[in-house]
């Protein structure tokens, strides 16, 4: 198995971008694998990491279609919708939570 280049923080080559530097070229990795890591040093805990891509295999990223803004649109109303009472809730509900806040907290009965 072949090691990965490692590179040091802001240290790194051109022609490797992280995903979101890619995502902001209008870039995605296009099923390439991770060609090198960058690792920022701290103090008395593991350095933090960070993979890069090659920008020349990148591919562009895919438009969205009108059906994939209708499942994006279904899927965050979907989370919108709290398990207990079963009405939108105005705001996503908090994993945290598991449903909305009236739910989550009641208000005490005397």
């Amino acid at each position: 198995m072949a090691t990965l280049p490692v590179f040091r923080w802001r240290l790194a080559p051109d022609g490797y971008a992280t995903r979101r530097q890619l995502r902001a070229q209008g870039l995605r990795p296009g099923g390439q694998g991770v060609a090198a890591q960058l690792e920022r040093p701290r103090r008395r805990r593991e350095p933090l990491v960070a993979y890069l891509y090659r920008v020349d295999l990148a591919k562009p990223v895919r438009p969205m279609t009108p059906g994939r803004w209708a499942a994006l649109a279904k899927a965050n109303a979907a989370r919108r919708v709290c398990p207990q009472c079963r009405r939108d809730a105005g705001y996503v509900i908090p994993a945290s939570l598991g449903s909305c806040v009236p739910c989550a907290y009641p208000p005490p009965t005397l």
